[in-house]
């Protein structure tokens, strides 16, 4: 018996690279490879998968996260793993949130994704073990905080304080003193700055 399997990849490269690694793999058959998430969802619709490689950003009407969310509800035994060349930080809690049994860093590779999509059909959950780092200004990403990493998001996003508060549900500012702290870490002179190298970096990356 093979396992069947789904990639969902807008860098062909890379997808071709994906599709490889599949046909090579013993027990492991390539169902059918997209483009976009959207494409992999519906032919989902009306056939059946046993694993899907997918990426996060992806063009198209939905992210893979976001396809990833439908896919766990309408069936739920088809595996996923989320691969991404981003180190945002909320990618990795939103997967998990949402059921998928496997999330691959590109640039790390802690282990081939040969090796992922095995231990993800033998039944494990496979992460990265460590949080990645990038170097932001004059600090890392690993030294702000669950709360300061939320409202990056937002600001990247051009949301201002106000909305932010409303969203997350606490003052403005709070808000404003998270933004403070973050400028002082980093040596950014202007929330602008801060919101433009966190996305740059892909430290934060607005949907």
């Amino acid at each position: 018996m093979s396992y069947r399997v789904i990639i969902a990849e807008d860098f062909r490269m890379i997808r071709e690279i994906f599709e490889n690694a599949v046909q090579q793999e013993e027990g492991f058959e390539l169902e059918a490879s997209f483009s976009t998430a959207a494409q992999a969802v519906k032919y989902l619709e009306k056939n059946n998968a046993d694993l899907v490689l997918m990426d996060v950003l992806i063009p198209g009407s939905m992210s893979g996260l976001d396809a990833a969310a439908i896919i766990k509800e309408k069936k739920p035994k088809t595996k996923i793993i989320i691969v991404t060349s981003m180190p945002e930080l909320t990618y990795e809690k939103r997967a998990q949130e949402i059921g998928v049994e496997g999330f691959w860093q590109k640039e790390v590779q802690e282990q081939p994704i040969q090796e992922i999509t095995k231990r993800v059909m033998a039944g494990e959950h496979v992460y990265p073990t460590e949080q990645v780092q990038v170097n932001i200004g004059n600090t890392s990403s690993t030294e702000f905080t669950d709360r300061e990493i939320e409202i990056l998001r937002e600001l990247v996003s051009g949301a201002s304080n106000k909305e932010i508060a409303e969203k997350l549900c606490i003052d403005a500012s709070t808000v404003k003193m998270h933004i403070s702290n973050m400028l002082s870490k980093t040596g950014f002179h202007s929330r602008l700055e801060l919101a433009v190298k966190a996305r740059h970096f892909g430290l934060a990356i607005s949907e």
